[in-house]
């Protein structure tokens, strides 16, 4: 299906590459759209108060794709298997669950392929299976 090296970590860290950059690029259109730019300097979006503490938490969760950059790149193979699984799970689930909450257009685009991304990583993880120089 699809052609590349055979190296699962090469693909996996590609894949949470690709989620980071999305996930930075929906937040970047975000501060262009008027209305949400509008809730965001009045520290309240989306019902959320939009607190030191929540953007910290925030920051611990976005920092879940970002380590996976690096971790499925270079962590042995069962190690590899199994925190690509929960990453993907964790951070596929909090963008459902904020899409659920609903959106612009452009976040409900970016949400659709995040999650998608997800569930691909959570496919590539599940179904990977030791490789000889792993």
């Amino acid at each position: 299906m699809f052609d590349w090296d055979g190296d699962t970590k090469k693909l996996l860290s590609l894949l949470w590459i690709f989620l980071t950059v999305n996930y930075i690029y929906c937040d970047v259109f975000s501060l262009h759209h008027g209305p949400t730019l509008e809730q965001f300097l009045t520290g309240e979006a989306g019902g959320m108060k939009i607190t030191e503490e929540f953007l910290f938490y925030f920051a611990l969760i976005m920092e879940i794709p970002m380590i996976m950059i690096l971790l499925s790149r270079y962590l042995v193979f069962l190690p590899n298997k199994y925190l690509n699984i929960i990453a993907a799970v964790i951070t596929g689930s909090i963008q459902s669950w904020t899409l659920y909450m609903g959106g612009t257009l452009h976040y409900t685009f970016f949400s659709i392929i995040e999650i998608s991304v997800a569930i691909f990583i959570i496919y590539i993880a599940v179904t990977w299976k030791r490789e000889t120089s792993t």
